[in-house]
């Protein structure tokens, strides 16, 4: 019966066995369960039979199953006479020697089944109860055994037949460490396995004690060289060393086999031929190749001081800086990740004479706590859960650190800053392109690493802070963020803010880990060129404007309803200018009462510019298609659509956004976002230049048939010369040029830009040049007042040109001038 309950045991556990190893193949099973073990789960195992580890459920491929003893549970028994031997996953009870079962079976494995009898030696068989078998001595006849009730044999003959068991009785004094051996007429204490006498008492009599075996300092295991033996009562266990892996053999088996840590290559940029980066190399290589498990903490401080050596002296590369910077940056993560598996638990820091700060923090990694991280640079707060992630450590502790190094930035300086993701929302706050953004850094590097490798999505945010240089008040332009390295496959990168924020107290929380540091981000909204353009060209412009307006209220010769035009547009034109320089960077960033009102101002000046080119349009057309004199418009009605028209246009404004519209966070100039609002200037201006622009074709057509009219016979190449220039002067004249900023449509089309800026930012140059230096009555009032400055006698220029068309000439020289 006990042989069928033996098979059906071996059956059943056949039968688990390939379930678990069945079930190990499906998808929610987890596929790392150690030797002797079957999963439940995607992520937990169970021993089997037999086996226990030292949690009811394994969730670390690191912990194994081993094997029960059942012979040394307390409770256990196998009964009189009869020895437990422990072997893997079960165990037998046997008889002791010169006892056998009744059953003629080998073993068993319950007191109850105990049935181990004393067998007789010298010939002798068992004597059945109630009866005593005699033999025949050897040598005589052979004769039937005789048997004799005991009633009449003597008592002291009975005695003797029958032996006492002590081991069963309880009546022995053997001690735990040994076993009961029953002899006939006594017993023995014989030593278990693994075990020995203690100094001093024999093995054997019935006073002996034993000691256990310690095999791992006795040097009698059979481990590997890359494991370590641990000692256990009558046994011994093979173990990996602290960060090594397991390779082949069962985890504490004396086939157990594991391989070092994965520590990384440290070859960096071999492609660079660098002296400075192979010696630095070689350097890492050689510390990790004389690794000793015992002193991990000298390895990380001798790491980190040749890391602080290779930043310090110059590195004999110019390109490729930030492709060093990558790899130093994932080389130390993953050497200090592998490095903290061998250092005990608990926190651990280090300060390297250059001031780079390392702070690690190794716990279980089952730990369910919120942990802080920190040193005197920067600290962290997480919830340990996320430090392993899916996949357990080998040693079931988990790390987290943080290493900050302070020269670590030279190689990042000229790193750029992604914006992708923020660039169009940036440029519609500040109303303007962004062709540049400028980082500086008030923080060191710090490169955050855990455990858990897969760091791009955590389950929970991270909360960080660094110690950076104070800003009291970011500038107009300038942004203070949590930013992170990226790196592109090729080993360059760049910064980016993506799933990180700041608090208005420094404090960082980001959904993913890498390396970080604190950067004033400023964004320049102007092309730096562009920006020096407008501020030459209309410096320029002032001067030359100042000296339209003082020519034309001067030079009486050339006064006149036109000159008149002239005069306001360049008054209205140079107080623009003056305001633009002066007002129009809201340099606070708030747009206040004062930004408001150079907003208004500008809007009215630059409305009543284009006012009085819109009046220089009508009076060319009077000029050159309507020839007759007195259909021109009176100076009260100039000077009402000159200024009456723009100043209504402004005070509508006003009122119907009630100034809202006026003033932006980067310019004091009409506030775009507001809708519709713009087209308050650009709808008039517009108007304006359709109009001129149909006018100016007018007259060039007009001009170019007067001048076939009036001499046929002026060659080619001087009719277009002359057309040529009176069309330039009548374009800048009538603000034509302004009609690319209509056509500015995207405002990142360089080209059209710098044409834009160039030819209004110097209208106060060509309208001087135009309109005062190719005039000849210019020209001469300038010379009299030249010749009295310095003294000379005036000498009137005569022309060259007299007789017959005289008043050709000066029609031709009227037109040159463009008046």
């Amino acid at each position: 019966m006990r042989g069928v309950s033996c098979n059906l045991l071996l059956v059943v556990s056949n039968l688990l066995s390939l379930s678990g190893a069945e079930s190990q193949k499906v998808e929610n099973c987890a596929r790392w369960c150690p030797a002797n073990s079957k999963c439940i789960s995607k992520r937990s195992c169970v021993c089997e039979e037999g086996f226990s580890s030292e949690k009811p459920v394994i969730t670390n491929p690191a912990e194994s199953c081993e094997d029960i003893n059942e012979c040394l549970l307390p409770e256990f028994s196998c009964g009189s006479s009869a020895t437990c031997q422990n072997s893997e996953g079960s165990y037998a009870c046997v008889c002791n020697p010169g006892y056998k079962l009744l059953s003629g079976a080998e073993s068993f494995f319950n007191k109850s089944e105990n049935t181990c009898q004393a067998s007789v030696d010298m010939g002798m068989t068992p004597v059945p109860s109630g009866t005593h078998t005699v033999t025949t001595a050897p040598g005589n006849l052979p004769e039937q055994p005789t048997t004799v009730h005991q009633t009449q044999l003597g008592d002291s003959e009975e005695r003797t037949s029958k032996d006492v068991n002590e081991c069963t009785s309880g009546q022995n004094r053997c001690h735990n460490s040994t076993h009961c051996i029953n002899k006939l007429g006594g017993y023995s204490c014989i030593c278990r396995p693994g075990w020995k006498p203690a100094p001093g008492s024999p093995n054997g009599p019935v006073s002996t004690v034993c000691e256990d075996v310690d095999e791992c300092s006795s040097g009698q295991h059979k481990c590997h060289s890359s494991t370590t033996c641990k000692n256990i009562p009558g046994s011994y266990r093979c173990r990996c060393r602290p960060g090594w892996k397991l390779t082949s053999g069962s985890h504490g088996g004396p086939d157990t086999i594991c391989q070092e840590p994965p520590f990384p290559t440290w070859t960096l940029l071999p492609t660079a031929h660098s002296q400075t980066l192979s010696r630095f190399s070689v350097e890492v290589q050689n510390l990790f190749r004389d690794f000793n498990p015992a002193t991990a903490n000298y390895t990380i401080q001798k790491l980190i001081e040749a890391v602080d050596k290779l930043l310090e002296e110059p590195i004999d590369i110019e390109t490729q800086t930030q492709q060093v910077a990558g790899q130093l940056l994932s080389n130390l993560e993953q050497s200090l990740r592998t490095l903290a598996q061998f250092l005990p638990k608990g926190p651990f820091t280090y300060t390297s004479p250059s001031n780079t700060e390392l702070s690690l923090m190794v716990k279980e990694q089952d730990s369910k706590d919120i942990t802080t991280v920190h040193h005197s640079q920067a600290w962290m707060k997480l919830d340990w859960a996320v430090t392993a992630g899916a996949k357990s450590s080998e040693n079931g502790y988990s790390v987290a650190g943080i290493l900050s190094i302070p020269n670590m930035q030279k190689l990042l300086a000229d790193a750029s800053l992604n914006m992708e993701q923020r660039r169009a929302a940036l440029e519609d706050f500040y109303g303007s392109p962004i062709p540049r953004v400028s980082l500086k850094f008030l923080s060191n590097i710090n490169s955050i690493f855990l455990t858990n490798t897969d760091t791009k999505k955590l389950a929970s945010n991270v909360t960080f802070q660094f110690n950076f240089t104070s800003v009291e008040t970011a500038k107009q332009r300038e942004q203070l963020m949590c930013a992170f390295w990226k790196a592109h496959d090729n080993g360059s990168g760049y910064w980016d803010n993506e799933g990180c924020s700041m608090n208005d107290t420094g404090i960082c929380h980001c959904n993913h880990l890498t390396s970080f540091a604190i950067l004033m981000a400023q964004y320049h909204v102007q092309d730096p060129r562009l920006e020096l353009i407008t501020k030459v060209g209309l410096l320029l412009s002032l001067v030359c404007l100042l000296l339209c307006i003082l020519t034309f209220l001067l030079v009486k010769p050339i006064q006149s309803s036109r000159t008149m035009v002239h005069l306001h547009l360049c008054i209205c034109l140079f107080l623009g200018s003056i305001i633009f320089l002066v007002g129009v960077e809201n340099e606070g960033g708030e747009v206040g009462l004062r930004c408001r009102l150079v907003a208004v101002m500008l809007h009215f000046c630059f409305l009543a510019a284009f006012c009085w080119m819109a009046l220089e349009g009508v009076e060319l057309y009077f000029l050159v298609v309507r020839v007759f004199q007195g259909q021109g418009l009176s100076t009260w009605q100039r000077c009402l659509i000159g200024y009456g028209v723009p100043l209504l246009i402004v005070v509508i404004s006003m009122a119907a956004v009630n100034m809202d519209g006026y003033g932006h966070a980067t310019y004091c100039w009409l506030d775009f976002r507001k809708q519709g609002f713009l087209w308050s200037f650009s709808g008039p201006v517009a108007f304006i230049i359709f109009c001129n622009a149909a006018i100016f074709v007018i007259t060039v057509w007009k001009l170019a048939n007067k001048f076939s009219e009036i001499n046929p016979n002026m060659k080619k190449l001087r009719k277009a010369r002359v057309l040529t220039i009176t069309a330039i002067a009548q374009l800048l004249v009538l603000g034509c040029t302004w009609g690319f900023g209509l056509f500015l449509f995207n405002p990142h089309s360089t080209w059209l830009s710098y044409i834009f800026t160039l030819l209004n930012c110097l209208q106060g140059l060509f309208l001087y040049v135009t309109l005062c230096l190719l005039n000849k009555k210019v020209r001469e009032e300038y010379w009299k007042w030249a010749c009295m400055v310095t003294g000379n006698k005036y000498t009137e220029f005569n022309s060259s040109t007299t007789g017959t068309g005289t008043s050709q000439t000066r029609a031709l020289r009227s037109s040159e001038s463009g008046m």
